[in-house]
């Protein structure tokens, strides 16, 4: 009888490895992957360490050859810079896999776990991990190394008023410290007649402008000077300069306004105090106790001056005073005060106490003085002022004096003070470059 084999099945049985003979599955090598590590090296050419370049003042990292990126830790755009770095050690292996290994912040370390494979021996392919080390390097980019050394500014704003006394700039610096318009500054300069803010952009110049224009009345003119010209590209640098003049007024200034100007705020005496500057000039008749506001356009197309400055004010002492109650008003009259008093009031100077001599005038400040007190004014009577408009009045209606404001004891209220103005960081004049002289010319 004749048996029939059955048909036996192939299967792929196991080899030994050609070098160290332990049983694995048949491969192109014919070698372990063990032994396939210890011969052959896919990630040699590739760095395990290396650096980038990172500005702490800006908090950017460099991207050669030239471009300053702002990255967070662990993010993609970290993890894409740090490949940019290893692309040209990369380009013989396939890269299968790439993340982040959680390091210190403060370590100046960035550690990427990286997974590559590689054909090697014959047709094997071989995956392998290890770990890329960047080292954070400091290095100030281009656009901070020229903060720090002062010579980059697109726009610059020159603040200015002529004026001996500068009590709007005071209230003005108070307000930039108040919102922080100064904090996008690269630097303020202390002028003669003002200050200049240097910004980086014009943006941030225009805004500090609108935010004068805001606050106190002013005006202002542009300018721009050509830097460079780039012929292929077609692009322009300037340096743009705003030069913004504050109105030369300030508070207890006494002022003479023209007769057009007095008689569309309400016929007022062209003789008047300004009690505070805002936005616009706030002013009161000392003989009525009207008040008006004077803003910026009105004030330049009917421009007026201040009669004196502080150091011409003198100490008068209050001989008597009669307050007025009740006073008509003319037609047409404005708004009158309800926060002062009209008095008439008899005045000496201190310096002429041995003399008889005495000056009667009508003053606002009828709430706050009474017999003895001490008063600082304007002596009109007996001034040399050079002014178009006072020359041009009616001698009969210039007052002999202009009481301005109550003088208290000030020692007693520094004592009490406990506190401090800030003031804005500013460098002094004398320290600027050839150029800026150039562009303040």
């Amino acid at each position: 009888m004749e048996y029939l084999k059955e048909p036996v099945k192939s299967s792929q049985g196991n080899i030994l490895c050609c070098q160290c003979g332990i049983p694995i599955q048949p491969n192109p090598a014919n070698t372990c992957v063990a032994c396939l590590r210890t011969q052959v090296d896919i990630t040699e050419g590739v760095p395990k360490q290396t650096s980038v370049h990172f500005c702490k003042f800006c908090e950017r990292y460099l991207q050669p050859p030239g471009t300053w990126l702002q990255c967070a830790l662990e993010s993609r755009e970290l993890l894409a810079l740090c490949l940019k770095k290893l692309k040209a050690s990369l380009s013989k292996v396939r890269l299968i896999d790439a993340g982040f290994i959680w390091t210190e912040p403060h370590s100046k370390r960035i550690k990427v776990k990286l997974t590559v494979q590689k054909e090697v021996l014959s047709g094997a392919i071989l995956q392998q991990v290890f770990v890329v080390e960047f080292v954070v390097q400091p290095q100030m980019c281009d656009d901070c190394h020229r903060v720090e050394a002062k010579d980059f500014w697109k726009a610059v704003v020159q603040v200015r008023q002529k004026t001996l006394h500068k009590k709007t700039f005071y209230y003005l610096e108070q307000l930039i410290l108040k919102h922080k318009i100064h904090q996008n500054t690269l630097r303020v300069k202390e002028i003669h007649d003002g200050l200049d803010f240097y910004y980086g952009s014009k943006q941030n110049a225009q805004k500090m402008v609108e935010f004068l224009q805001c606050t106190v009345p002013c005006r202002y003119k542009t300018s721009q000077r050509l830097i460079s010209h780039d012929v292929h590209s077609n692009t322009y640098n300037y340096k743009s300069t705003f030069s913004v003049e504050i109105v030369p007024v300030c508070k207890d200034n006494v002022v003479c306004l023209s007769p057009r100007l007095a008689q569309s705020l309400g016929n007022m005496s062209q003789i008047c105090v300004c009690v505070r500057v805002t936005s616009t000039i706030h002013l009161i008749d000392p003989n009525t106790l009207q008040i008006a506001e004077v803003d910026g356009g009105t004030y330049w197309r009917c421009p007026f001056r201040s009669l004196c400055h502080p150091r011409q004010l003198e100490e008068f002492i209050v001989m008597d005073i009669d307050r007025v109650r009740d006073r008509k008003q003319g037609a047409g009259a404005g708004m009158r005060s309800s926060k002062h008093m009209l008095a008439d009031t008899w005045v000496q100077k201190t310096s002429e106490l041995n003399t008889d001599q005495q000056y009667h005038c009508r003053t606002h400040l009828g709430h706050l003085l009474t017999h003895g007190d001490l008063v600082l004014g304007f002596d009109l009577a007996n001034s040399n002022i050079n002014d178009e408009l006072v020359n041009k009045m009616n001698p009969h209606e210039v007052p002999d004096v202009v009481l301005i404001k109550k003088r208290f004891d000030r020692s007693k209220r520094l004592h009490r003070r406990n506190w401090k103005l800030k003031g804005l960081e500013r460098e002094k004049e004398g320290m600027d470059t050839d150029e800026e002289r150039y562009n303040r010319a």
